[in-house]
């Protein structure tokens, strides 16, 4: 579905099994973050046709992170052109305990040729600079995808609307989870885009949910 200009969002709705939020910026960017399952991506691409965008569009696969409900569907682009993005810090995870996450729900890590080593700082995709932000605590190498010309974080599985990512899995950490939310707190955002429940839109509705988290989420954490 496209939610503003050159950005659409395809949203995980289904209450019965597990998938994340996929989203696409097109105009001269073509990214797609986070492609999901890999049993679904079928059903996402024919989403994405519907809109208008093919497969062969796509330039750029950025994962927020490994956990298998985001970053699966990715080893089905391993073979072609496209650059599949993912921060260093998460693919030394995959290199170590991250594949136990896999194993826990009785899965083989996908075999994905990272070809795109983010970093922390700017990062031109396409015309356009975004932002990586090193964000661990829902996993080491998380990450968010900050455009500051339209103002939009896409935050991976750190921050959701009025709640926030797990961190009982291997590499999780409620002390890291809390430092990363307070530093996205200070950025100016019009929009947030989780990984998983509906999209934050509005400034003042984006701190807002910031604050209900601080106050209401931290002290569990």
């Amino acid at each position: 579905m496209k939610l503003a200009e050159d950005i659409y969002v395809y949203e995980w709705t289904h209450y019965f099994d597990n998938n994340c939020n996929s989203f696409y910026i097109g105009g001269n960017v073509n990214a797609l973050i986070d492609p999901g399952l890999k049993s679904y991506l079928p059903n996402l691409l024919e989403s994405m046709e519907n809109d208008g965008i093919m497969k062969g569009d796509i330039r750029y696969i950025i994962n927020t992170h490994s956990h298998p409900d985001h970053f699966e569907g990715s080893e089905l682009f391993s073979n072609s052109e496209v650059q599949i993005a993912m921060h260093e810090e998460e693919i030394a995870f995959m290199n170590g305990l991250g594949p136990r996450i896999y194993f826990m729900f009785g899965m083989a890590p996908p075999d994905v040729r990272i070809n795109m080593r983010l970093h922390t700082g700017e990062v031109t995709l396409g015309e356009e600079m975004f932002e990586i932000l090193h964000i661990p605590g829902h996993s080491p190498g998380s990450i968010g995808l900050y455009w500051p010309a339209r103002k939009a974080l896409f935050s991976g599985d750190v921050i959701f609307s009025q709640n926030v990512g797990r961190t009982d899995f291997p590499g999780g950490s409620g002390a890291l989870l809390k430092k990363s939310i307070s530093s996205l707190a200070e950025l100016d955002i019009d929009t947030l885009f989780p990984g998983h429940m509906e999209i934050v839109d509005g400034s003042e509705r984006v701190k807002w949910n910031f604050q209900v988290v601080m106050q209401n989420v931290f002290p569990y954490i």
